[in-house]
């Protein structure tokens, strides 16, 4: 799941200021788990706007072109009657918008991360899309997010007890974890192999690639 949060209101204000009119789109999926652009913030955010907003529709994910099209097919003239369309969702689906309006799109909410859910309102960093998955290498915990220093050969020498120097010894160190994990399942012959460092042109590769 892609996890967000809101912009300040003052960050919002700002950005809207020279828009009279604007039309308001919210998450169904994503943003409305991170209560950062659900049904309720939405209307919390058409409230606090008032007058300016000239209609608002909750898509079910805005990030899927085809769905935009559908759940955005009955205000087409409200969208046209706006002077901008505020989004409260991912980056992703402020640009799936952006692809179907040809209307000034602008974003209520900063994305952070794609995240694991524990429970309403938890949420754990645990993927980069850094285009080299080597989860099958690492017992399924990732190195690069769980790892706060993102070691690839693991673990360094600031950990104790199971737990990272990095904030106190507070968090779980990845290796370790990694390390408990491909022992119980009898594959140690993973943990002492070597791994190069990072390739980040993969990472410039999946930015360019299309799935067909």
């Amino acid at each position: 799941m892609i996890i967000t949060k809101q912009k300040p209101v003052e960050a919002i204000d700002k950005m809207i200021a020279p828009f009279p009119k604007l039309f308001v789109v919210g998450c169904g999926t994503c943003a409305t788990k991170c209560m950062s652009g659900g049904e309720e913030q939405v209307k919390e955010m058409v409230e606090r706007l008032g007058n300016r907003v000239v209609g608002f529709q909750i898509v079910e994910e805005p990030c899927d072109k085809r769905l935009n099209r559908r759940d955005l097919k009955e205000y087409r003239e409200l969208i046209k009657d706006a002077d901008a369309v505020l989004v409260m969702s991912c980056g992703i689906g402020v640009q799936a918008i952006n692809d179907y309006t040809d209307k000034i799109v602008l974003p209520a909410s900063d994305t952070l991360f794609m995240g694991e859910t524990e429970r309403f309102g938890i949420f754990h960093n645990r993927c980069y899309a850094c285009g080299d998955c080597i989860l099958d290498e690492t017992g399924g915990v990732c190195p690069i997010t769980r790892c706060a220093k993102g070691l690839l050969n693991g673990p360094c020498g600031g950990t104790v007890d199971g737990k990272c120097e990095v904030g106190g010894y507070e968090e779980d160190c990845a290796w370790t974890l990694i390390y408990e994990r491909l022992r119980d399942q009898d594959r140690m012959e993973l943990f002492t192999m070597f791994r190069p460092p990072r390739d980040f042109s993969k990472k410039v590769l999946a930015f360019h690639h299309t799935t067909r």
